[in-house]
């Protein structure tokens, strides 16, 4: 694309951040970004991707930054009880610690400027992709990395009576376990998930983890946020703009396609053709068309699962739950 004459800025570094960047440089386009720690890095997420399509990943041009991660096929659904359902699944796992790190080279491989232990605050020309809007949100999440220990399917979600957990196959022969509760006094540090686990009643998961071999490096936690369309900047996108509940599987892909929803409107910008303002109306206008309608179904079904998570159970193992529809309608 040539003639391109306004550069564009980018806050935050995650899959949004850094997918988005790439796809605009490939095109032609300046581009810096302002990352506020460091590669690689553990963060707070459940390091499975499903939903998303090679067509998005070509168009961003990072496909071969997952050409090597582990497919997953299989998953199944448990409470503090026992087994309730089994659901196949389309995806793959890949550790943030990889994936970031391979997406912050071509970064740089493709011409962009980054700035590691960089803030910048919003403006004109300034993209906000640092992530969930910073709230007085009940909800913890935590994550770590386990090896040796033996998974029931691909992918296992626990439901418990203050949230739920997810574990992952990822690379190296490691498991990845993340999840999402209700904040509680006298919770935190690095036995946080342990902690929240004991405090739903899945003690057994809680026990089976830590009987495996935990990464201690990889222990993070995260707290004061909400799920849903967060407040952010006008020009936001990723975990800025909207946050589905975690139990979808779905926050990575949405990364990558709201990177991809952006990028059209902020091409026109770059060259000139459009204003910033027009442009960050554009770029609300695009995500809301493409993840209204899911966001909705999630914000739902995780009100569901924390509010009567007795009921979700009872129907689950009765096989009443229409898990084909939902896990279809979570994903467009």
């Amino acid at each position: 694309m040539a003639g391109l004459i306004h550069p564009v800025t980018i806050a935050g570094g995650g899959l949004a951040g850094l997918s988005l960047g790439i796809a605009l440089l490939r095109r032609g386009a300046c581009v810096t970004l302002h990352e506020a720690g460091q590669y690689p890095r553990h963060r707070v997420c459940g390091e499975f991707i499903s939903g998303v399509t090679e067509k998005t990943l070509a168009n961003l041009g990072i496909a071969e930054c997952l050409d090597d991660a582990i497919h997953l096929e299989t998953s199944c659904w448990f409470d503090a009880a026992g087994r309730l359902s089994s659901v196949p699944v389309r995806g793959m796992g890949i550790s943030r610690w990889v994936l970031d790190h391979r997406l912050e080279a071509e970064f740089v491989r493709s011409g962009g400027i980054l700035k590691t232990g960089s803030r910048i605050p919003p403006g004109e020309g300034v993209v906000w992709a640092a992530g969930r809007v910073r709230t007085e949100g009940k909800w913890i999440g935590v994550k770590c990395h386990v090896r040796d220990i033996r998974l029931a399917a691909d992918l296992e979600m626990h439901i418990g009576t203050n949230g739920y957990a997810g574990l992952a196959r990822i690379e190296n022969g490691m498991v990845n376990v993340c999840g999402l509760f209700r904040r509680q006094k006298g919770i935190g540090g690095r036995e946080a998930l342990f902690q929240c686990l004991r405090a739903g009643g899945l003690t057994s998961l809680a026990d089976r983890i830590s009987r495996a071999r935990p990464d201690p490096d990889s222990f993070c936690a995260v707290a004061g946020f909400e799920t849903g369309r967060q407040a952010g900047p006008p020009c936001s996108v990723g975990d800025a703009a909207n946050m589905i509940p975690p139990f979808t599987g779905n926050g990575m892909t949405m990364a990558f396609e709201s990177a991809e929803s952006a990028m059209p409107a902020l091409l026109e910008y770059a060259a000139g053709k459009a204003g910033w303002n027009p442009v960050c109306k554009e770029v609300r206008h695009a995500q809301s068309r493409r993840f209204a309608s899911r966001m909705r179904t999630a914000c739902l079904l995780h009100s569901v699962i924390l509010r009567w998570p007795g009921v979700l159970s009872t129907l689950a193992r009765r096989g009443w739950i229409p898990s084909g529809f939902f896990l279809d309608r979570l994903r467009r």
